[in-house]
C-alpha cells in the first residue's frame, strides 16, 4: 500500500524521470495504451488505484498528482478522432484516505480540452504521426503560444476564429476554404525568392566544408534571383543555375555540386516539389545540398493551406520538422542525407566521401606540440621535419608511405619515418603526442558509435586515409567497432551519463543537467561527445547556438541561444531547441527579450580556461560571489530576479564588473557592506 511519505516520494521521482507521458509541474499525464512502458514502481502503484475505484472503464488518460498520492482517471471518448478533444468525466483515487471522487462535464458549456496529444502516447501509437504534424502545424502558426489561455473549448475557438483557421481531421485549413478547391488559390511562388547580401546559409556551409572549390562545378536549380550564383562565379568557380521565373530559359546541366536552397518549403504541390527533389539529384554529380524553412515567423500573418501556410506575402511555405525533412529526402532519393545544420542536409554520391565528411564533424581541433627543449639536428630538419609533425596532428599516427609528399626525401635522410620522428620527440613532449593519437582515437569512437544508427559503413566504404587511421590507432575495424558499440551501449544507462555529467571538468554543473559551451564540447569526456552527437548526428546543431544542455534525468539534449554572450555579463536566452533523443521530437521556444527572459550567469563555468574571455568571466563570477549577489541562484533565475538582486545589494553592472549603485541609498549601502563583512568574517573564521 502505497501511503507513507517515503513511498509517495518515490513515486513523485519516478514520475519525473518517466521516458513516456507529458510531465508538467505538478502533474505526469499518460496515455492508457502506455502503462506497460512505465517504471514497474509506477505500474503497481497505478494498479492499486485502479483497485480502489472498482477497475473503471472508458479511460483515455491517467494524472499522476505529483504533490499528494492521487491518481485521476480521466475520459476523453474521441482522443483518436477529433483534434482536440473534450474531457468528459473524471475518477479521482486518493491512495492515502482510499477515497473515490467522481465527476462528470458531459454537460458542461465549456469543457477541458486537449493539445499536443502526442506527449501522452507511446511513439509507436498508432495515430502518433498524425498527432504531431498537427502539433507541429498549430506551433508554426503560433495557435499554441500562451497555452494556460487555450485550456477549454470557448477559449481554444475563440484563439482559432482570431487566426481564421478550423479542422478538417488532424489539419489546420483557413476558413475561406472550407468550401474552396485548392486550385482556386494562385500563389506567387517568384516572391519566396529573397535578395541577399551575402552566400545563403547552405551555399557558405558547403564552401566552408571544401566541398565546393575551384575543382568542381556547380549549379544553382532554384536559383531565385541568381545571388549564389554570382557570388560563386566571382569566386573563380564554374557555376550556372536556372529558376522557373527569374532564369527559365537557362539549361538545366549536370554539375559536382547542386543546390536546391530553400526551394521545396515554398512549393505548395508535393507532386512538383517531390519532382523538384529528384531533378537536383539527377543532376547532382557529388553532394546535393537541400535546404528548407524548419521554422516560420509565428503570427497570424498566415493562413494554413494544404500541409503549409500561405504567407501575408501569398506565398506557400511548408514547415518542416527536421528530422521529418530528413525523412522526407531519404525516403524520396533512396539516400542517408548528411545534415550539416538545422534544415540544411548534404547527400552525396560516394559513400566514402559521405563517411569522410561524417567523421570530419567529430574530429577535435589540437595544435602542434610547441618545441620544448634544444636540439641542434631538430633545428637543422625543421623545414623537413615540420609536414611530418602536422600530418601526426591531424591523424594521431605516422604517414603510410603514399600519405606524405615528402616522405622519400625524409627516409633518404633518416631511414624511415619512424627515425624521422624520433628526432621530433627529442624536442618535444612525448606525452603530448601521445594524447593526440588518444584524441584521434576518441574522435573515431564517437563517430562509429554514431553510425549504428544510420547504415555502418564497411571498411571499403571509407576513404584510404580513415582506413589507415582505424588501423593504427585499434590494430582493425572490427575491434574498432566493437569499442565503439560498448561505449554506445554504456549511453543507454542515464545513470552512467549522470555520473559523467557530475564529474566533468567543464561546464556548469546543474540540480539535472551539465552546460556547456559548444567550443567546449570537443574536450569533454568521449561519452558527453557521443551523447551530444546524438542529436547533432541527425537533427544537425544550430549554427547559432552557443550552450548545450546535457540532461542526465531524460535522455534529452538542448541547443541554446545566448546572442550576446561574450559582450554581456548575463547574456539572455533568446532561443531553445530541445531534442527528446528517444523519439527525436524537437521542441523550439522562443524568449522575448522583452518578458523577463532566462539569464546566464558564471559564464567562465561553461567555456575552458584556453577560452579568450575566460579570466574576464572568471573575475566578474569571483566579484559577484564576494558581493554575496549568486547566493541564491533560484532568486536570479530571469531578468527580473537578477535585476531585484542587484538593487537589494545597492550594486550594477559596468561592463563585466560590479560596481555601487550611484543612486543608491547611503544608510543602505552601510547595512550591505556590514553584511558582507559579516560574512567574510564567518569565512574567515570557517
Amino acid at each position: 500500500m502505497f501511503c507513507s511519505l517515503d513511498d509517495f516520494s518515490a513515486i513523485a521521482v519516478t514520475c519525473q524521470r518517466s521516458k513516456v507521458g507529458k510531465l508538467l509541474p505538478d502533474a505526469l499525464y499518460i496515455h492508457v495504451s502506455a502503462i506497460e512502458s512505465l517504471d514497474p514502481l509506477l505500474q503497481e502503484y497505478e494498479s492499486e488505484a485502479r483497485e480502489i475505484a472498482s477497475r473503471p472503464e472508458g479511460i483515455t488518460l491517467i494524472k499522476f498528482n505529483l504533490e499528494k498520492p492521487s491518481i485521476s482517471y480521466l475520459s476523453y471518448p474521441d482522443f483518436d478522432s477529433e483534434p482536440h478533444p473534450a474531457l468528459q468525466s473524471s475518477i479521482q483515487v486518493n491512495l492515502q484516505s482510499r477515497e473515490v471522487n467522481y465527476r462528470d462535464y458531459g454537460e458542461a458549456s465549456n469543457p477541458f480540452i486537449l493539445h499536443r496529444k502526442e506527449t501522452f502516447v507511446a511513439t509507436d501509437y498508432p495515430h502518433y504521426q498524425q498527432f504531431a504534424a498537427l502539433t507541429r502545424q498549430e506551433e508554426a502558426l503560433g495557435l499554441l503560444d500562451n497555452p494556460r489561455a487555450i485550456g477549454t473549448r470557448l477559449a481554444w475557438e475563440e484563439r482559432l476564429a482570431q487566426f481564421k483557421v478550423a479542422f478538417q481531421g488532424h489539419t489546420l485549413i483557413h476558413r475561406s476554404l472550407l468550401n474552396a478547391q485548392s486550385t482556386q488559390v494562385k500563389i506567387d511562388r517568384h516572391k519566396a525568392a529573397i535578395s541577399r547580401n551575402d552566400f545563403s546559409k547552405p551555399v557558405r556551409l558547403a564552401l566552408e566544408a571544401g566541398l565546393l572549390n575551384q575543382t568542381k562545378t556547380f549549379f544553382d536549380y532554384g536559383c531565385g534571383q541568381g545571388g549564389d550564383l554570382e557570388r560563386v562565379g566571382k569566386l573563380g568557380y564554374e557555376s550556372a543555375g536556372w529558376g522557373p521565373y527569374y532564369r527559365p530559359d537557362s539549361p538545366l546541366v549536370t554539375a559536382d555540386v547542386v543546390n536546391l536552397g530553400y526551394v521545396i518549403n515554398v512549393i505548395e504541390s508535393q507532386a512538383e516539389r517531390r519532382e523538384a527533389l529528384i531533378k537536383a539529384w539527377e543532376l547532382t554529380g557529388q553532394v546535393l545540398i537541400v535546404a528548407a524553412q524548419v521554422l516560420i515567423a509565428q503570427g497570424n500573418s498566415q493562413i494554413a493551406y494544404g500541409d503549409g501556410v500561405i504567407t501575408s506575402r501569398n506565398t506557400f511555405q511548408k514547415y518542416y520538422d527536421q528530422e521529418e525533412l530528413k525523412i522526407y529526402i531519404d525516403q524520396v532519393l533512396g539516400v542517408d542525407a548528411v545534415p550539416a545544420a538545422l534544415g540544411i542536409y548534404f547527400v552525396f554520391r560516394d559513400e566514402a566521401q559521405a563517411q569522410s565528411f561524417r567523421a570530419s564533424r567529430f574530429r577535435s581541433r589540437v595544435s602542434v606540440p610547441k618545441v620544448q627543449l634544444a636540439n641542434k639536428r631538430f633545428e637543422d630538419y625543421k623545414e623537413l621535419l615540420t609536414p611530418l609533425m602536422a600530418f601526426f596532428t591531424e591523424r594521431g599516427r605516422l604517414p603510410t608511405l603514399e600519405e606524405l609528399p615528402e616522405t622519400e626525401a625524409l627516409s633518404t635522410e633518416f631511414g624511415n619515418l619512424r627515425r624521422a620522428f624520433q628526432i621530433v620527440l627529442q624536442a618535444t613532449n612525448l606525452q603530448e603526442w601521445d594524447e593526440i593519437s588518444d584524441r584521434r582515437r576518441q574522435d573515431l569512437l564517437v563517430y562509429l558509435a554514431l553510425s549504428h544508427f544510420g547504415r555502418r559503413p564497411k571498411l571499403r566504404d571509407l576513404t584510404p586515409v580513415v582506413q589507415n587511421d582505424i588501423k593504427s590507432l585499434f590494430g582493425g575495424y572490427q575491434q574498432a567497432c566493437a569499442a565503439a558499440d560498448l561505449m554506445l551501449m554504456s549511453l543507454g544507462n542515464l545513470e552512467v551519463v549522470e555520473e559523467r555529467c557530475k564529474s566533468s571538468a567543464i561546464g556548469q554543473k546543474r540540480p539535472n543537467s551539465l552546460w556547456v559551451h559548444v567550443s567546449a564540447i570537443e574536450a569533454l569526456h568521449p561519452l558527453l561527445r557521443l551523447y551530444e552527437g546524438c542529436a547533432s548526428r541527425t537533427i544537425g546543431r544550430p549554427q547559432e547556438a552557443n550552450v548545450v544542455k546535457f540532461h542526465f534525468r531524460k535522455p534529452k539534449i538542448s541547443y541554446l541561444f545566448y546572442p550576446n554572450f561574450d559582450t554581456d555579463p548575463h547574456p539572455a536566452l533568446y532561443t531553445s531547441m530541445e531534442i527528446d533523443l528517444r523519439d527525436l521530437h524537437v521542441h523550439y521556444r522562443d524568449y522575448d527579450p522583452n518578458d523577463n527572459p532566462p539569464l546566464l550567469h558564471q559564464k567562465d563555468s561553461v567555456v575552458t580556461a584556453d577560452y579568450p574571455l575566460y579570466e574576464k568571466f572568471a573575475k566578474l563570477t569571483r566579484q559577484e560571489t564576494d558581493w554575496g549577489l549568486l547566493d541564491d541562484l533560484r532568486l536570479i533565475y530571469d531578468y527580473r530576479g537578477w535585476q531585484k538582486c542587484l538593487e537589494e545589494h545597492c550594486a550594477e553592472l559596468k561592463g563585466h564588473r560590479v560596481v555601487w549603485r550611484k543612486d543608491a541609498d547611503p544608510y543602505k549601502v552601510r547595512l550591505v557592506q556590514a553584511a558582507r563583512r559579516q560574512g567574510d568574517s564567518k569565512m574567515t573564521r570557517g
